[in-house]
């Protein structure tokens, strides 16, 4: 069952981490070799667009955890992390965070900062307003795989961070003071605030309680992605509080609390004259803090531990037990290493340079945050009914799926290295779709929520992809009726095509995903629906116009929206976050017919490299290639099939080279919960699947001269690329296991099956 597997596992890496990190200090490791600065950016400003960076958090998790402690600098606005590394100050440290998100941003709770003297009751906005934040010393800043610290300036605290699948833990290293404090923001949530917190003393170091959040209290998308759920805390301090109190702010019937309100000096003004009250063991309000003082000596150290669970206190307890109880600081860092180390290890590279490698292992470390687990150590976990479940066993409940983004690279990635993960989040949509009676999958879950977030049908994508490769522990027959009622409900049915605005997004997606459907239908025998949606597939023929040469939008009518003056580099015409060039490539399942649409090969040929031709070098948001968003990640891998394929090796090596790098800034557009990095992974290491759902991978010129995939099997599957350099992006000849190989593209059987994929690199394209 997963609880025996999960403790023991947990239990094991944290003995293996402990020794690891007390013999080796020194060994250089995968984990080593994460930079989490890396998109730990909102900046719009440097990224010339109103999107931002990366949008990452650079604070401790483990792999796929459901515990995130990261610092926080910002709580309102669209900055879905709670933080963003040009800011001076730090307002406290969460316990969960969301990574990469382009929308107003959610989670962010258990906010604790250590203080000394006065009490306050806001943590105050940078620049504008006091409260209990503090500068910091951005030297004095690190961050790891597992572990984060900062020193905080203006209290003279140094505060580090680590965390267990279920928990975190915070070192907190304090000056000689008469009034030292620890105070817990239990209302504080990134884009707005809970809607009722509790929280009660236990004993002389344990405090226990919950906060429930709610669309009322904005958070996901402002509350338009109907953040639902409740955080439950077991937090233990390593010494005794004799002295501590609570704060609650009357917050009146009616006041809206959403993402801007709660920054706003009317809902502030409110929070500063909270009631601070003391000799109580337990307080429920809609908005409270607790906190802790004591005196401190030079340089004592005090750890707060605290195990977190979204079923229930008991869950939280459980989770506490299993992973925090009796380990200290150390242990836990040591422990979380050891878990990135073993993720990690799931891909090695040889070769490239620093940089490269630090990119390279921060992005695969970036894929490994979300799909989260959401299930507790005993296996229970919050079903789509908001009812408590306990796991059969067959998947482990997990969260956060940011469809639209990732079905397009994360997941296929995750298919070669990690399938029990695709079986995992098939099993939470399924159950998902059950439990909450709608039947049907939604394209950007959030802990439960149908949030409506973007387009498509994303998750019929990863359905076909992980049947196709044999990743099957589901019932099939559910999976398929679900993804048929997806179709109907969100497709192309009524006209054949989507009429709107955004109508060619919506179109063209969704004729791609009836193809998903028909190569399902195919797969089981259902010959009259793969007639049906083959003929859906090709909906996107409907948005092609002959006299522009491109694809547009129609209206319901069925005429054309009229052609902007840009014309298909308009954004927003048609299409979502993107233009019509740049949405009009996504045809995969059908490229020769699409071809075929726009003059054939030679006409397309041109127009690609014109476009790319365009684009600015920085590779920052751009009308032209927009690799800072992702409707266009698998154009370049066009190319190739279009005979070409020594232009998808040179473009995807220059895109390796300018849109990644080993800075802040190092990701030009956001990460979008695991997409963007998954990119640049499975494309440094020399493959690519630009059609999920055909097994087929693409091939194209590794940044590093050798890659192993260590396969779940025990099996590896090693790209070697001899004499690889900066100047060497061509590929001039192959060998697939010693034999001959002249296709530009691989099948997903070969790769699982292991073996060796060897090049021979060149400064010349070979186009023969």
């Amino acid at each position: 069952m997963y609880t025996r597997k999960y403790l023991s596992h947990w239990t094991l890496m944290s003995i293996v981490g402990s020794l690891l990190c007390l013999t080796d200090i020194n060994a250089q490791t995968p984990a080593d070799a994460v930079n989490p600065f890396i998109g730990a950016s909102t900046n719009v400003d440097a990224a010339g667009a109103y999107h931002g960076l990366g949008k990452t958090f650079p604070g401790a998790t483990t792999p796929y955890g459901l515990v995130q402690v990261s610092p926080q600098t910002i709580t309102g606005g669209d900055n879905g992390s709670g933080y963003s590394y040009e800011h001076e100050t730090i307002e406290g440290f969460a316990m969960t965070q969301m990574s990469g998100i382009g929308w107003n941003g959610d989670l962010g709770n258990f906010l604790v900062m250590p203080t000394t003297g006065p009490m306050k009751t806001i943590a105050g906005i940078e620049g504008k307003r006091q409260g209990w934040r503090s500068r910091q010393d951005k030297s004095a800043e690190v961050a790891g795989a597992g572990y984060y610290a900062a020193l905080l300036t203006d209290y003279d605290i140094r505060v580090e961070t680590s965390a267990t699948p279920h928990g975190g833990v915070l070192r907190m290293t304090f000056p000689k003071n008469d009034q030292s404090r620890i105070q817990i923001d239990l209302a504080r949530r990134v884009g707005g605030t809970a809607e009722e917190e509790y929280v009660q003393v236990i004993d002389d170091r344990t405090i226990e309680g919950w906060m429930r959040c709610t669309p009322d209290g904005g958070g996901w998308g402002d509350g338009q992605g109907k953040g639902r759920y409740t955080v439950f805390f077991h937090a233990e301090l390593s010494r005794p509080m004799k002295d501590y109190g609570f704060w609650s702010a009357r917050i009146p019937d009616g006041m809206s609390r959403h993402n801007d309100d709660v920054v706003s000096d009317k809902y502030l003004d409110i929070v500063e004259k909270a009631d601070i009250i003391r000799g109580r063991q337990s307080l429920q309000g809609r908005h409270i803090g607790f906190f802790t003082e004591f005196a401190t000596e030079h340089s004592e150290q005090v750890e707060l531990k605290v195990g977190l669970s979204f079923v229930d206190i008991d869950g939280a307890r459980k989770n506490f037990d299993a992973e925090l109880k009796g380990r200290h600081f150390e242990y836990v860092r040591h422990a979380a290493k050891a878990l990135w180390n073993k993720e990690l290890s799931r891909i090695e590279v040889e070769g490239g340079t620093d940089d490269e490698r630090t990119v390279f292992y921060t992005a695969l470390y970036h894929t490994m945050i979300d799909p989260r687990v959401y299930t507790d150590v005993d296996g229970r976990y919050v079903g789509g009914d908001y009812q408590i479940h306990q796991s059969d066993g067959t998947f482990t409940k997990r969260t956060i799926f940011s469809g639209w983004d990732v079905f397009r690279s994360q997941m296929p990635l995750q298919t070669i290295i990690n399938p029990t993960l695709v079986n995992d989040m098939l099993g939470s949509l399924i159950s998902l779709a059950e439990q909450s009676g709608k039947e049907y999958y939604e394209r950007w879950e959030f802990l439960n929520s149908y949030s409506g977030c973007m387009l498509g049908n994303p998750a019929i994508s990863v359905l076909a992809d992980a049947y196709a490769k044999g990743i099957r522990g589901y019932d099939i027959e559910q999976a398929y009726r679900y993804a048929k009622n997806s179709s109907a409900k969100f497709g192309n049915d009524k006209l054949g095509f989507t009429p709107g605005t955004l109508g060619l997004s919506h179109t063209l997606e969704y004729a791609y995903t009836d193809w998903c459907v028909a190569q399902l239908a195919k797969a089981l025998g259902k010959k009259a629906d793969e007639k049906e949606y083959l003929k859906k597939s090709q909906a996107y023929r409907l948005m092609f116009d002959k006299e522009k040469g491109w694809f547009r939008p129609r209206n319901e009518d069925g005429s054309w929206v009229e052609w902007p003056q840009q014309g298909r580099l308009q954004e927003w015409y048609g299409a979502m976050e993107s233009n019509a060039l740049q949405q009009g490539w996504f045809v995969p399942h059908d490229v020769k017919g699409m071809v075929s649409l726009m003059g054939g090969r030679k006409a397309v040929l041109k127009d690609l490299q014109w476009m790319f031709e365009q684009t600015p070098q920085d590779m920052f948001w751009n009308v032209y290639y927009n690799h800072a968003n992702e409707p266009v990640h698998f154009v370049p891998y066009l190319f190739n099939q279009l005979g070409a394929p020594w232009l998808t090796q040179y473009w995807t090596r220059y895109i390796c080279a300018h849109a990644y790098k080993n800075k802040v800034e190092g990701l030009c557009g956001n990460e979008d919960v695991g997409q963007m990095s998954a990119w640049y992974v499975l494309t440094a290491a020399g493959i690519h699947q630009a059609c999920p759902g055909d097994t087929r991978f693409e091939i194209t010129s590794p940044v590093f001269s050798k890659i192993t995939f260590h396969l779940p099997s025990s099996k590896t599957f090693t790209i070697i690329a001899n004499d690889n350099a900066p100047e060497n992006v061509y590929i001039g000849k192959m060998t697939l296991n010693g034999k001959p190989y002249n296709h530009y593209h691989i099948d997903f059987k070969d790769i699982e099956k292991g073996g060796v994929l060897e090049m021979e690199m060149s400064n010349k394209a070979n186009k023969k």
